[in-house]
């Protein structure tokens, strides 16, 4: 078996509130292999967004250990986190984090041009075109429909090439066929580029079209099966 691209042991996640210290996460164990595709899921609180976000180096585990590519997470500084996440690691939100002042073609060749790639827009560019809007690469945010903007956030996260990607509801703020059409667009590209994909939903349909499912609880693991062939 290859070894996990993604692999979290006894992760605890604790965070501060007025009310004293909330356990987010509570000994968390997941293992996801390259080129795997697993869906969080569970109810509001469960942890999801959370345990993204550590997979992601956004938010410190309290306790535990915490691998993603091949890097240990908790030993390493923020810069060193950020350098990580922008060669390894696509993130996709719910919300669309376009920089409105932007245009399309430039949003998606923002994280490029923070490494330093010298063909930064002829990438976007194409990138553009294979999520099927070069049309609109001349357009900002506001110009755009909810499923366009999330395209062009999709494109986004990917350009980098990451092994990893990570969808945190990308369909929330969509009506359903233009989901349907972004869920199809990430799982094609996730498929084309052999990356690895863990997205978290509340919808069970769409978490079924992951090779497996993980289902939180409370901050805990509450199970883990294969989706439904």
């Amino acid at each position: 078996m290859a070894e996990p691209v993604i692999a979290l042991h006894d992760v605890s996640l604790t965070l501060a509130s007025r009310a004293g210290p909330v356990e987010i996460l509570k000994r968390v164990d997941v293992d996801i292999a390259p080129g795997e595709s697993v869906a969080v899921v569970g109810p509001s609180g469960s942890g999801k967004t959370s345990l993204l976000m550590v997979i992601a180096g956004l938010e410190r585990a309290t306790s535990g250990s915490v691998r993603v590519a091949g890097h240990d997470f908790m030993g390493l500084s923020e810069d060193e986190l950020a350098v990580i996440r922008g060669s390894n690691i696509g993130i996709v939100f719910q919300s669309f984090h376009l920089v409105p002042t932007m245009t399309a073609l430039e949003n998606v060749a923002l994280p490029l041009e923070f490494a330093g790639k010298a063909d930064a827009f002829a990438t976007a560019g194409a990138l553009l075109a294979e999520v099927g809007l070069a049309h609109r690469a001349d357009h900002f945010p506001a110009q755009l429909s909810g499923g366009e903007q999330q395209r062009i956030a999709i494109a986004r996260a990917l350009s980098p090439r990451p092994q990893i990607i990570l969808a945190d509801e990308p369909t929330g703020n969509l009506d359903t066929k233009t989901g349907e059409q972004v869920i199809d667009l990430l799982f094609g590209l996730q498929r084309r580029r052999q990356a690895t994909l863990v997205f978290v939903t509340h919808d069970l349909k769409l978490a079924e079209r992951c090779g497996r499912l993980v289902r939180m609880a409370d901050g805990e693991i509450a199970g883990a099966e294969l989706a439904p062939a």
